[in-house]
């Protein structure tokens, strides 16, 4: 299936002179002058190389065809994350290459999807959102919640995000897991 270039998101597989890759980052420029164009960080299903390709935003790029489904993560050990569909119970089992530095947000119980291709997990891509707990920021100062500036702080996951000021220590949050930004507090 064809698919203009500025579609393309992290987690999409394309298909490139008959090879498999997935994209790791998608980035569109529009500069003043000149035609834009979407940069695309790519890693080759086959054997984990990573490319970097550049396309005008409006060539057409060849999207594979991958099984994409709903799955529950299990654990984590030796051989790699463990994974299962919720309907049929069959467990998958994906590289610590696949999952990357997303492994972060892998909790027990966590819903996932997973594109499978001939029976390999090739790529993960996680909720939109994500609730973590703060374990550590600067302690909330009095008088500071009209001024709009962020102050550095820790996920229990281990995620270094920017939240507002009056978040502090053992308050849960919602983070867009895409761009680690913090969205809103999380309703308890």
């Amino acid at each position: 299936m064809k698919v203009i270039a500025s579609s393309l998101r992290k987690g999409n597989v394309v298909e490139i002179d008959g090879k498999l890759y997935v994209v790791l980052t998608a980035q569109n420029f529009h500069p003043g002058k000149g035609t834009p164009v979407t940069q695309v960080d790519l890693r080759r299903i086959s054997d984990g190389t990573k490319v970097s390709e550049r396309w005008k935003t409006t060539e057409q790029v060849e999207r594979a065809h991958v099984d994409e489904r709903e799955y529950d993560f299990l654990y984590e050990d030796g051989e790699g994350f463990h994974f299962m569909e919720p309907e049929s119970y069959e467990q998958v089992v994906v590289s610590p290459d696949v999952v990357g530095d997303d492994k972060v947000f892998l909790e027990d119980g966590i819903k996932v999807f997973l594109q499978v291709h001939n029976g390999v997990a090739i790529a993960i891509e996680l909720p939109q959102k994500v609730t973590v707990e703060i374990v550590e920021t600067e302690p909330v100062v009095k008088g500071q919640t009209a001024s709009s500036s962020y102050k550095p702080a820790v996920a229990h996951n281990g995620v270094r995000i920017m939240v507002p000021p009056h978040i502090g220590v053992g308050t849960k949050v919602i983070i867009n897991t895409a761009d680690l930004t913090y969205v809103e507090r999380a309703k308890s």
